[in-house]
């Protein structure tokens, strides 16, 4: 009979740790929080300390009851939820709830879930760490006081429905300003110069004008760019100088929370909330063929880039066996966290090296499996030599002017045999090599090539590079980035196209009421300074009552003052040109959860509603009618018949339209993935072509 309780968070990680305790413990899940604020009102006593009114989750009750009469059955309680902040609050409910004494030795925690992480915690439990509970208790009722006092203000004075949050709202900014820079961006023309020259020897390539009379030049008009080119032609072409060199391309670090998501949109095309979804099965275990039920990852909300000890030196193993000592750096390489981080975590890492992606490739969904080799691969190649370019840069001279020509070689790729850093501008390095030149040789010129250009406005935000400026700014911590941007993407304040975030006309709407009312709440630097009051707390440096007590003072004020002052505003549904098929209405665009729709403007006397048709030009394969794009009810893009329920076609690829197979006259299909190929729909046909 099990004498010993452990409670976790999930199933999943019950049903893992289960396995490496033994009979004599039980395992159970809390499903997350068993209590919290309540949704129905504030549930924050602002009169008294800001003291929060907690009660147990709706539908959470019957849980509770099976909880305690297994504590009651247990000799020792061991509480085992998350190693953070989020965690430990629930851990501090948990014995509240179950009677347990908070400064006895009741919780443990690990930042891996392997066998050794967690038979090495239940020898070591330690009391609640109430700093770390205060931290989350201030975020949670400071959270609830921006949001259900302004809110409010909100359904008031614009549409029912709408929210305010301390870092949603920042974040929201954010894009609308982005999306200002972009449609206020007035472009600037530029020229640059190119010159086609030949060597001695008979090779070609080019080298940019770069000085005129010692000075970096940088043409703006066409007559500049004449003058100068009249004076080229006239001018020989010599190289003055020749230097060669090495560059060393350094691994980049093991993940974050952040660079997980940021990699994982760029390569994989993850939403940050799939990103975490898939890490957090990973973490907390997976059925893996010949290993059992294994923690696959460590715990995947960090900012820490620090590795232990065991796990460099599995890496490095698992470099010396599979790649050899030509790739094994003579020491660990080592990354520095930067100091706003929390250290308490390691970097995200595979718990086991050993473990390959390969060797989970038929255990895991697919999700799953290409997260984890991209976070094995990372992690390999962080313990990796850097690569290494051979560089070229060459000066020549012609006349007053200066060109530059540089060329670069990968002679060792190191850590790049494994795994390369994806990049937001999409941009591939390739080699770029010169032809061999020798000082004061003679160049033929055979062509300027002048090229106009403008400037061109900010890109709008991915959720890569958000996460990534609200990183840089200090915004949020890794557990908020994902909730923050499915937030204002439920709300209708951003709207996602292909990969880029856009605010709406509701977005821009309720920023500019936050920033001429709020501008705290959205300003950049105040809700930075409220992260590092957070961490204080959790520091113990800090009472977290005072930090609520000096930032409700002012936000009352200004609260009555914006109630006052705002006034009714007006946001036009925008208008589609689809005519409502039930009452004769001209159908408007409307926002739910899964993007936009089409609804008629009638509500409530009509309610029709639809999903929003795009045709793709493509006839159906079964009965010749048009194939339509449309959503799943998860949000997710497929193709099928218009015709549908009557005739049932559908597709996850997207037609091609125009183009026949020119095997059997089929429809063609463009397939996703790293290998972009078009293929026949016939599965009898077989075509394919890259």
């Amino acid at each position: 009979m099990a004498n010993n309780l452990v409670i976790v968070e999930s199933p999943a990680k019950a049903k893992t740790i289960k396995q490496y305790l033994g009979k004599s413990y039980n395992v159970v899940a809390s499903m997350g929080h068993i209590r919290d604020l309540p949704k129905s009102q504030m549930g924050v006593d602002l009169e008294h300390h800001f003291e929060p009114k907690y009660i147990t989750i709706r539908g959470k009750g019957e849980l509770l009851s099976k909880l305690k009469k297994e504590a009651k059955n247990a000799k020792k309680i061991y509480l085992a939820t998350d190693p953070d902040r989020e965690g430990e609050a629930i851990s501090w409910h948990l014995a509240k709830l179950l009677n347990i004494d908070e400064t006895s030795n009741c919780r443990i925690t690990f930042n891996e879930i392997t066998k050794n992480a967690v038979q090495t915690a239940i020898k070591e439990p330690r009391p609640i760490d109430l700093d770390l509970v205060n931290a989350q208790q201030a975020r949670r009722v400071l959270d609830r006081i921006v949001g259900y006092q302004i809110s409010p203000i909100l359904w008031r004075k614009v549409k029912k429905g709408l929210s305010a949050g301390r870092v949603q709202s920042v974040a929201t900014r954010l894009i609308v300003d982005r999306e200002r820079e972009i449609e206020n961006f007035i472009p600037e023309e530029y020229w640059t110069v190119d010159a086609k020259l030949k060597t001695q020897a008979g090779e070609e390539f080019e080298a940019s004008l770069n000085s005129c009379d010692g000075k970096k030049i940088k043409p703006e008009k066409e007559p500049e760019v004449k003058a100068i080119l009249d004076e080229l032609a006239q001018q020989e072409f010599v190289v003055d100088n020749v230097k060669k060199g090495e560059k060393k391309r350094n691994p980049a670090p093991p993940f974050t929370t952040s660079t997980l998501q940021q990699e994982a949109s760029r390569k994989l095309n993850f939403t940050v909330k799939r990103t975490m979804m898939a890490a957090q099965k990973l973490y907390e275990g997976a059925a893996v063929e010949g290993h059992g039920t294994v923690g696959l990852i460590t715990y995947m909300r960090t900012d820490s880039l620090r590795l232990s000890n065991d796990a460099i030196a599995d890496a490095r193993e698992e470099i010396k066996t599979k790649y050899g000592d030509a790739l094994l750096p003579g020491k660990p390489n080592v990354y520095k966290t930067k100091n706003s981080a929390q250290d308490a975590h390691e970097a995200i890492r595979p718990t086991y090296a050993s473990i390959k992606p390969a060797d989970l490739k038929e255990s895991l969904p697919a999700d799953m499996y290409k997260l984890y080799k991209l976070i094995w691969e990372r992690f390999i190649a962080c313990q990796m030599k850097p690569a290494v370019y051979e560089t070229v840069n060459a000066d020549i001279k012609a006349g007053r002017f200066g060109f530059k020509a540089s060329g670069s070689k990968l002679v060792f790729k190191g850590y790049m045999s494994v795994y390369v850093e994806g990049r937001d501008d999409d941009k591939t390095e390739k080699d770029k090599v010169l032809p061999p030149l020798s000082k004061d040789e003679i160049l033929k010129l055979l062509k300027l090539l002048p090229n106009q250009h403008f400037t061109q406005p900010p890109q709008r935000f991915t959720e890569a590079t958000l996460i990534k400026m609200l990183e840089e700014k200090g915004i949020g911590r890794p557990s908020t980035y994902a909730p923050t941007i499915t937030t204002i993407t439920a709300r209708g304040y951003v709207t996602r196209e292909k990969k880029q975030l856009l605010p709406t006309e509701l977005g821009s709407v309720v920023t500019d009421i936050m920033t001429e009312h709020f501008p705290n709440i959205v300003g950049i630097a105040f809700t930075a300074d409220m992260e590092k009051d957070l961490d204080e707390i959790e520091e113990g440096e800090i009472d977290w009552v005072k930090i609520v007590e000096d930032f409700y003072g002012p936000f009352e004020k200004t609260l009555k003052t914006a109630d006052e002052k705002i006034g009714k505003v007006k946001i036009e549904d925008e208008k589609s040109d689809v005519i409502c098929e039930k009452c004769g209405r001209t159908m408007v665009y409307k926002m739910g959860r899964f993007g936009k729709f089409l609804a008629c403007p009638g509500f409530p006397e009509c309610r029709n509603a639809k999903p929003i048709v795009k045709e793709t030009g493509a006839d159906c394969p079964k009965c010749g009618k048009k194939i339509l794009e449309k959503k799943s009810k998860t949000g997710k893009t497929y193709f099928g018949c218009e015709d549908n329920p009557k005739c049932d076609f559908m597709t996850w690829d997207m037609p091609v339209a125009g183009e026949k197979c020119p095997k059997c006259g089929g429809l063609l299909l463009s397939k996703k993935g790293k290998k972009k190929q078009i293929v026949c729909a016939n599965p009898d046909c077989g075509y394919t072509k890259e």
